[in-house]
C-alpha cells in the first residue's frame, strides 16, 4: 500500500478530508520547515502509543503500538500539519489526560483498558456528531459550490473548510484517529500482518474466493 492509497483508505473510513495528507503525499514538505514546530517529550509518545493501542489493539496481528504509530504522528504532527493544528493536537493530549483524571481518577496510561475504551468511544461518538453537521452543510452547496470545494482540496491540496472543522471541540481525536490508522497500515506490521501482502504480485485476478472476514491485500 503506497502513500496515495493509504490516504484515500483513511479518507474512505472517515467520510472526509484526512488531515495533513497533501504534505504527506509529498513527502511530508509542508510551510513548517520555516516555523517552530512543537516538541513531543517522550512521555507524549507514550501516550500517543496507549491511545493507538486502544483504537488498534493487538489481536492476533501485532498492534498499533508494536507498530510505533506514536513515533509515526510526531513526524506527521510536526511535518505535515499547519501550526493551527500542531496546537490543538498538543493541546488534546492534555485534555485526554484531564478527561480521564476528571471521570476515572487517574491518567489515560494508567486507568484500565474498558476505561480508555470507555472516553475514546465518548469522545469518536462527539466527533462523529460534529462531521455529521459538516457533512450536512456540505449537502445543501450547489453543484458549482461543489466542484469549486473539489477543486480546491484536490488541486490546490488545501481543506477549504479546516476552520470549519477546527471547531469541533474534539477535534484533536479526529486527528489522532487518522494518524493511527494511517500510521499502522502504512508500518511494515499493517501491511504485512494485518493484511495480505504478496510481496512480488503476478498477474492481476479480478475475481478471487471471498469469505466474510478475509483480510484485505496490502
Amino acid at each position: 500500500m503506497n502513500r496515495r492509497e493509504a490516504v484515500q483508505y483513511i479518507s474512505l473510513i472517515f467520510g472526509g478530508t484526512v488531515i495533513g495528507s497533501s504534505a504527506f503525499l509529498a513527502g511530508c514538505t509542508s510551510d513548517n520547515k520555516s516555523q517552530a514546530s512543537m516538541t513531543f517529550s517522550d512521555g507524549n509518545v507514550a501516550l500517543m502509543d496507549e491511545i493507538a493501542e486502544t483504537i488498534l489493539p493487538t489481536t492476533k496481528t501485532p498492534g498499533a503500538k508494536a507498530a510505533k504509530v506514536g513515533a509515526f504522528m510526531t513526524v506527521m504532527v510536526n511535518d505535515c500539519y499547519q501550526q493551527p493544528d500542531q496546537k490543538i493536537f498538543h493541546e488534546g493530549l492534555v485534555k485526554i489526560n484531564d478527561m480521564a483524571d476528571k471521570k476515572y481518577g487517574s491518567s489515560f496510561e494508567k486507568i484500565t483498558p474498558q476505561q480508555r475504551q470507555e472516553l475514546l468511544v465518548e469522545l469518536d461518538n462527539s466527533s462523529k456528531d460534529f462531521q455529521s453537521k459538516i457533512n450536512a452543510e456540505y449537502a445543501k452547496l450547489t453543484d458549482e459550490e461543489k466542484h469549486e470545494f473539489t477543486m480546491k482540496k484536490n488541486f490546490d491540496g488545501e481543506d477549504p473548510w479546516a476552520d470549519k472543522r477546527r471547531k469541533d471541540p474534539n477535534y484533536f481525536y479526529t486527528m489522532l484517529k487518522q494518524l493511527t490508522l494511517l500510521g499502522y497500515f502504512t508500518s511494515e506490521i499493517g501491511c504485512t500482518q494485518a493484511r495480505r501482502y504478496i510481496e512480488a504480485p503476478g498477474r492481476y485476478d479480478g475475481c478471487v474466493p471471498y469469505q466474510k472476514g478475509d483480510k484485505a491485500w496490502a
